[in-house]
């Protein structure tokens, strides 16, 4: 199970803003390089967005389904690629000090990739997180500064 975190320096209502906007997607998670939502009620649960992938002349669709979520806090998504399989992608947003410290866990539930999950694969996991939760660092990041008010 690839776990990983990452401190961004925005209050998580901030950070949920990112993760509640389906179309941000393909700005921050590694692979995709467009999202669309197929419901309007993204993040709730069922809600699904359809992304793309491409390498070099190829494109794969996939779709991801909320399968939990406690706004501002958790957002548990089934990412699946039809003749792949799926994953399980498990993110929690913990208030520290003025920002926030973003929580990754991801595990291959069906198809391939659970039937070859391995210590190498668990290793390129690792990697895609640290490259994920520092573009997410940068999305959310790149937005203003939320006025408090006393």
């Amino acid at each position: 199970m690839a776990v990983r975190h990452k401190l961004i320096r925005r209050p998580p209502p901030t950070v949920w803003a990112v993760l509640a906007d389906p179309t941000r997607y393909g700005e921050w998670v590694v692979g995709p390089s467009e999202s669309r939502p197929l419901d309007q009620s993204w993040p709730a649960v069922d809600s699904r967005l359809r992304y793309s992938v491409r390498l070099g002349p190829w494109a794969v669709d996939g779709v991801t389904t909320v399968r939990h979520t406690e706004p501002g806090r958790e957002l548990e998504l089934e990412a699946a690629f039809e003749g792949v399989g799926t994953a399980r992608i498990f993110l929690q947003l913990r208030p520290w000090g003025e920002g926030t410290l973003v929580v990754c866990d991801e595990h291959p539930l069906r198809g391939i990739g659970g039937t070859l999950h391995n210590p190498v694969s668990e290793a390129l996991l690792q990697l895609r997180h640290r490259g994920m939760l520092a573009r997410l660092a940068q999305v959310v990041e790149e937005r203003p500064h939320e006025i408090r008010h006393a």
